[in-house]
């Protein structure tokens, strides 16, 4: 790779990577498999950089790691359930952040993925089914339940926090 190149990829992943690792934060809700999938993410940014650098690597960088966490979810679908969640999750995070993490858990995986994909990466209904390998139409179904499971679960968080 030439050097006007690396110098482009570095600036590029410099700014792209505060948001690369609040979406997968989002979508793995763990901050250690966020950090990987935005490690493996640029890794793979960077072998195509060359090809990318005139294109739209934004774009490409968020199916990417929408197709990561796809990936990885398939290999290890099975979910560990404890009584008592891991310790140290919360590095002195807003609350609110952490009732939207929480409710998000909750909601089946393919969608969580079109909720985040959707509402905070706003993705189009096309962008989020082509990251996810899916139709529209699945898309607009997991999304329409993931939000309307979503809607009483934060209801529930933010009443808590009301009363006294």
């Amino acid at each position: 790779m030439r050097i006007t190149d690396e110098e482009a990829f570095v600036e590029f992943a410099t700014g792209a990577k505060p948001w690369l690792l609040t979406s997968a934060w989002m979508l793995t809700a763990d901050p250690h498999a966020a950090e990987d999938l935005v490690q493996e993410t640029l890794v793979r940014l960077y072998v195509r950089w060359p090809r990318l650098r005139s294109g739209q690597p934004a774009a490409y960088a968020r199916k990417v790691l929408a197709n990561l966490h796809t990936d990885r979810w398939r290999r290890s679908h099975r979910e560990l359930l404890t009584d008592h969640p891991p310790e140290g999750g919360g590095r002195g995070t807003d609350p609110q952040t952490v009732d939207l993490l929480r409710a998000l858990q909750q909601l089946a995986p393919r969608e969580r993925e079109c909720v985040v994909l959707r509402h905070y990466l706003d993705l189009s209904e096309r962008q989020t089914a082509e990251a996810l390998g899916v139709s529209v139409g699945a898309v607009k179904g997991y999304t329409s339940r993931g939000l309307a499971a979503l809607r009483p679960l934060m209801q529930d968080q933010e009443d808590r926090h009301v009363r006294p």
